[in-house]
């Protein structure tokens, strides 16, 4: 026998929102400043689910562990949070997705690696009313790591088997099925995975959001 979901849980950046414009205009005005020529957004784009990390990585060629990284990351965030809902905007067919969700009478969730600074006021701007938001900073632990998926559940008293968990990074599979959910990998989001998203052993890959409504879970 199979239902439809219950509870729906969404990463953000890449799966509901594509913030990628407004990240990349960030790690672009750095470079400006410094008297580089910005890079293409495509180069970018793939990179905006890993946030500063992946941005600064590829305009910069600096990782976290190198010296001054700290330092271009706050100026890089400082940056973004004044301008992050300057270009942002929900992918098509997210909004009607969301929509049928709740006429369903089910629940749907944020689960992000991207810190509250920045979730909440997206949240507002976009007028999203998610049952459950987890930041990155919400607990000591982030995705990969499944935790999130299972604090959020709990949050709002719902069953690893009447969810689904979408993304567009392996690290979002990774913890969903860490966390015993049906995985859900989305095509239309940034893929910045090395790996192809055929091999991110998701438990279904789909194109767009419409595809989600049809998913049904066994019982």
């Amino acid at each position: 026998m199979t239902e439809h979901p219950k509870v729906y849980l969404f990463d953000l950046d890449g799966t509901l929102l594509d913030s990628a414009p407004d990240l990349a205009a960030a790690a672009n005005h750095m470079r400006v400043v410094r008297g580089l020529e910005p890079l293409p957004f495509e180069t970018l784009r793939k990179t905006a689910s890993s946030g500063a990390r992946g941005l600064l990585g590829a305009a910069f060629g600096i990782r976290p562990e190198d010296a001054g990284y700290a330092e271009m990351a706050k100026e890089f965030l400082d940056y973004y949070e004044e301008h992050m809902a300057d270009h942002s905007r929900l992918f098509d067919g997210v909004p009607e997705m969301l929509q049928d969700i709740e006429a369903q009478g089910a629940r749907w969730g944020i689960i992000t690696n991207k810190h509250a600074r920045f979730v909440h006021p997206l949240i507002k701007f976009h007028m999203l009313e998610p049952a459950v938001v987890v930041c990155g900073d919400t607990l000591k632990v982030s995705k990969p790591n499944p935790e999130p998926i299972r604090f959020a559940l709990k949050s709002i008293n719902a069953k690893a088997s009447e969810a689904i968990y979408a993304g567009d990074d392996k690290r979002d599979i990774d913890a969903a099925n860490g966390a015993d959910v049906f995985s859900v990998a989305v095509q239309w989001g940034y893929l910045g995975s090395p790996q192809p998203v055929q091999d991110w052993c998701a438990d279904l890959i789909v194109h767009n959001p419409s595809e989600i409504l049809g998913i049904e879970l066994t019982k």
